[in-house]
């Protein structure tokens, strides 16, 4: 069953680390089981022709369907447009892949070096 990714817009400071912790629910706001999952996450400038970076995936608890995403400040120094796009796909054990979560990030510049 296909399902429509929710929305999460973040804004990051450039040349910073960022780190956001998610939490999957299903329609009933029960937690997704994750054990057997992969999840994967990325930046994109808006037309989607140059990726920015991955997102470090962490699985801080898959039964609970918690989970990080991060960027490193080296990562972050590299973008240079003030809005890109970020998605997160998830694979299940089967093999589907269903985009559950999607957004903008904000780009604020960080003045401190």
């Amino acid at each position: 069953m296909a399902i429509t990714p929710g929305t999460y817009n973040m804004t990051v400071q450039r040349r910073s680390d960022h780190n956001v912790q998610l939490v999957f629910k299903d329609s009933n706001n029960a937690a997704i089981n994750l054990v057997g999952f992969t999840v994967e996450a990325q930046v994109w400038e808006e037309t989607r022709t140059t990726k920015y970076a991955d997102f470090a995936v962490t699985y801080t608890n898959r039964g609970t369907g918690t989970i990080d995403i991060a960027l490193t400040d080296v990562q972050t120094a590299t973008f240079s447009p003030n809005l890109l796009k970020y998605d997160v796909l998830i694979t299940n054990p089967s093999g589907l892949k269903e985009y559950y979560l999607e957004g903008n990030i904000f780009m604020s510049e960080g003045y401190t070096a």
